[in-house]
């Protein structure tokens, strides 16, 4: 009486670590010993076909052709791979991924998702016999990956471009070389006050996560916060003023002004000039007239020539504030409600870096009015020179005569 328990128990035991050889040749022994019937027994056992038995059979007992029992599979053995049996089916794979014509509604799945099932469904309706899990493995023979979206364009890219990036790194090289301060400045993204969701999550006790809003509407009196960052390029160290009020150029200006009394005065005693770097937009943009007339105050104020550099438009993610300052705050408060005004400015003081990043940060209380206009006249009195290069976006601002005597 065959043992069909003790043949299965054997077989899933070995079946894991045996090649196809070894398999059929385990299944031929097991029907061996298993006598009359043993090769129809241990076929419905194991699954395999009579004729492999057969095969592992004739390799046992030497009446197998030689060259037969040495392979490992006899030659065209196998299912044929579908590429192979179907001839359409990497091409018709490949329309319904990435179709032609983006602009037809009519075109295969181009309003579904293209999950795994969907295209399988999709080959399906083409006529083609196929499950997910075999897509899965022919996506991947064609290069596919699961991709989320990339944010990389950066609209129409001015024709030089490049050529600043160079021009403000020439200027940035000089700076320092010079020993004289190279900042980059911006303001971060703005950040409503108040128990709401922060993205990013953080350790706490297991199943206490910490409670905040379901809808994020302003709160009132909590209002807004406004961080503008000022980092020192060659000492790897950043301000931040914490504007509770509009982002204007004067809101930005001054936190450059602070920045210097509180840390670039001490660590640039003798410097004779300061190089800006500043977006295209924004309250420190190009064309924004108050910026230029605070820069004005400022170099009175400081004695000492303001040079500004602006990014070309559309591009200021390449801002080094972005990922030498910005980055590493955001990374700092993952996770943690921004509560109020004073939780914001602690969690950005104590952003660290493993390259010695220093943060320093304060609430700037001053209110900063929108809408303010420079007239013509108060233009012309800046002093203003524009550089050879683009001086639409390259200029430095002097201190006027008039105002070095009279702070003397």
């Amino acid at each position: 009486m065959i043992d069909h328990a003790a043949i299965k128990l054997r077989y899933t035991a070995l079946d894991p670590v045996l090649d196809e050889r070894g398999r059929r040749r385990l299944a031929a022994a097991e029907a061996l010993a298993a006598g009359r019937g043993g090769v129809t027994a241990v076929a419905r056992i194991t699954g395999l076909a009579r004729s492999t038995i057969d095969r592992g059979l004739a390799e046992l007992r030497g009446t197998a052709a030689p060259a037969a029992a040495d392979r490992v599979r006899r030659a065209g053995g196998g299912r044929k791979p579908l590429v192979v049996t179907d001839a359409t089916l990497l091409a018709d794979l490949r329309e319904l991924v990435e179709p032609t014509t983006r602009g037809d509604p009519m075109a295969p799945l181009l309003w579904t998702a293209k999950s795994l099932r969907n295209l399988a469904a999709g080959l399906r309706g083409l006529g083609h016999r196929i499950c997910h899990n075999v897509v899965a493995d022919l996506l991947r023979e064609m290069g596919y990956s699961l991709q989320a979206n990339r944010k990389t364009r950066e609209g129409t890219n001015h024709p030089d471009r490049d050529a600043q990036f160079g021009y403000i790194n020439d200027q940035v090289k000089q700076a320092l070389a010079a020993g004289q301060p190279a900042i980059s400045v911006d303001t971060k993204k703005k950040e409503l006050v108040g128990d709401f969701k922060n993205g990013g999550r953080e350790y706490r006790p297991r199943g206490q996560p910490e409670p905040v809003r379901v809808h994020d509407f302003i709160i009132p009196e909590l209002g807004r916060a406004a961080p503008y960052g000022v980092y020192d390029i060659a000492n790897n160290a950043g301000w931040v003023s914490l504007g509770i009020d509009h982002d204007t150029a004067s809101f930005a200006v001054n936190a450059i002004r602070r920045w210097w009394q509180v840390m670039g005065r001490e660590r640039y005693p003798k410097a004779t000039r300061l190089l800006v770097t500043a977006d295209c937009g924004g309250s420190n943009g190009a064309r924004v007239r108050l910026w230029k007339r605070e820069l004005q105050a400022l170099a009175n104020e400081l004695d000492i020539a303001i040079t500004v550099c602006h990014l070309p438009p559309g591009t200021s993610k390449w801002n080094k504030i972005e990922h030498r300052l910005f980055s590493f705050i955001t990374q700092n408060w993952r996770g943690r409600p921004l509560v109020s005004y004073q939780t914001i400015v602690q969690l950005i003081a104590a952003t660290t870096t493993d390259t010695g990043l220093k943060v320093q940060c304060e609430i700037d209380a001053n209110t900063y009015p929108s809408g303010v206009k420079v007239s013509d006249a108060e233009m012309s009195a800046i002093a203003i020179e524009h550089h050879d290069f683009h001086g639409d976006w390259n200029y430095t601002i002097s201190p006027r005569p008039s105002a070095r005597s009279d702070n003397s």
